[in-house]
C-alpha cells in the first residue's frame, strides 16, 4: 500500500490507477470498472455498451485503458463507438483503437500494453453470414485473452459438403466455438467429427416457432454428441470459455 501511495504522491500514478491497485476497481461517475478481473479470473473486464449512455461508455473505456491498459467494449452501436473514439482521442490519443462494426466490438490498447500470447488455437465456426456478429464477439474476447484464432465460416449443415471440405482445419484447433441459428445442428455435427472441446453458440436467426435462437439453444442442449452450450447470442461468454480452455492447454504445453 505504501508503495502505491508513494507513487501517487510522486505523480507516477493517477487516482484511478491507485484505486485500481488498492481496491481492484476504479470508481467513475459511470460506474466502477473491475480492473483486477483479468488477474483474478483470467477474463478481461468488458464494458457492455447496451443500456449505457454514449458518455458513460466513453468514460468507462477511458478508465479501462488508464487502469488496465486496454478497453474491450461490446454491443456498441454507431453512437457509442464514436463516443469511445472521442474519449480515446481526448484521454489517450496514442491508444490503438480497432472496431468490428458487424460484431459491435471496440478494442483500445495503450501504447505500453503487452497482450498475452497463448500457444493454443481457438476455432471460430459459423453456419452462415448471419451468425457472424455473435461469432465476432467471441473472436474478440478469445483474441484479447491471448489465443490464436481461426475463422471457419459459412459451413452450415444445409450443404454439409462445405463443412467436410474443412475438417482438417477444424482438427487443427484446440477448442472450437460453433455458432448457428435456426435448428442449431452445426455444433452437434462438428462435435461428432473432432476430439476437441466444442462450445455451441446459439444465434437469434430464424423465424416462426422456435425462432430468435430458442430452437438452436434447445438443439444444442439436446445434442447427442458431447458439447457445451451458452445462451443465445452470448458471444462474449463463448469466447471467454474458449479462452480459459486455451490457457490451460497452453500451460500444459509449456510444462
Amino acid at each position: 500500500m505504501r508503495d502505491v501511495l508513494e507513487r501517487l504522491a510522486a505523480g507516477e500514478l493517477s487516482v484511478a490507477e491507485a484505486e485500481a491497485e488498492l481496491a481492484g476497481y476504479a470508481t467513475t461517475d459511470a460506474g466502477r470498472f473491475d480492473a483486477a478481473r483479468e488477474t483474478r479470473r483470467g477474463v478481461p473486464e468488458a464494458v457492455l455498451a447496451e443500456g449505457k449512455t454514449p458518455a458513460e461508455v466513453g468514460a468507462l473505456a477511458a478508465t479501462a485503458v488508464e487502469t488496465a491498459g486496454r478497453a474491450l467494449v461490446t454491443r456498441a452501436d454507431d453512437e457509442r463507438r464514436a463516443a469511445v473514439r472521442a474519449a480515446m482521442a481526448e484521454e489517450h490519443p496514442d491508444a490503438d483503437v480497432t472496431v468490428d462494426e458487424r460484431a459491435r466490438v471496440v478494442v483500445a490498447h495503450a501504447p505500453a500494453f503487452e497482450p498475452p500470447a497463448l500457444d493454443a488455437m481457438v476455432g471460430l465456426v459459423s453456419g452462415g453470414t448471419s451468425d457472424a456478429a455473435a461469432l465476432g464477439e467471441a473472436d474478440a474476447v478469445a483474441t484479447e485473452m491471448g489465443a490464436r484464432t481461426m475463422r471457419i465460416e459459412d459451413v452450415g449443415v444445409a450443404s454439409i459438403a462445405r463443412l467436410l471440405d474443412r475438417v482438417d482445419e477444424l482438427r487443427a484447433c484446440d477448442v472450437l466455438v460453433v455458432a448457428a441459428g435456426r435448428e442449431g445442428a452445426l455444433p452437434t455435427v462438428v462435435a461428432g467429427l473432432l476430439d476437441a472441446p466444442v462450445i455451441g453458440l446459439p444465434v437469434s436467426t430464424g423465424y416462426g416457432h422456435g425462432g430468435r435462437g430458442e430452437a438452436a439453444m434447445l438443439g444444442m442442449l439436446q445434442s447427442c454428441t458431447v458439447l457445451s452450450a451458452v445462451n443465445v447470442d452470448a458471444g462474449f461468454v463463448a469466447g471467454a470459455q474458449a479462452g480459459l480452455i486455451a490457457r490451460r492447454i497452453a500451460a500444459a504445453r509449456a510444462e
